[in-house]
């Protein structure tokens, strides 16, 4: 060991080189368990997301089920003022016209979003290469 590596352990003091090896190994080992932290917690979290997911989609399934009761009761009701197949014909009526709005009002706004393409950032990036380029040529 030199003379000055004896002095820096006599005084406390440690040598640069050594100091930077440490703190490059302790950033190294926070780094590696921040990264565990974080896997965790995503691991974690997105547990949580599939099973919040599967109860919207069973909750969907049982909203499903109890609009085609509402059907079967509305029909029911207006059987006891006209035949059940009138009945019946009147709701499927309705069902079918409030499904036909709902679709032109979804075809509206499909044509309305345009092309499903990202032509901002097309755009975008276009002025930036020409810029790039006109840079280049100075």
């Amino acid at each position: 060991m030199s003379t000055a590596g004896r002095q820096a352990s006599a005084t406390g003091d440690e040598p640069v080189g050594i100091l930077v090896s440490r703190a490059s190994q302790q950033i190294s080992e926070l780094v590696r368990e921040e990264m565990r932290l974080a896997r965790a917690e995503m691991t974690q979290k997105g547990k949580r997301f599939g099973r919040g997911g599967g109860l919207f989609g069973a909750a969907g399934l049982v909203g499903v089920l109890a609009a085609q009761a509402l059907v079967a009761t509305c029909i029911a009701a207006l059987a006891l003022a006209l035949t059940w197949w009138a009945a019946s014909l009147i709701v499927t009526a309705v069902l079918a016209a409030v499904a036909g709005v709902t679709a032109l009002a979804g075809k509206k706004q499909i044509a309305r979003a345009g092309t499903p393409v990202p032509e901002q950032t097309i755009d975008s990036v276009k002025a930036d290469l020409a810029e790039v380029k006109e840079k280049a040529h100075r």
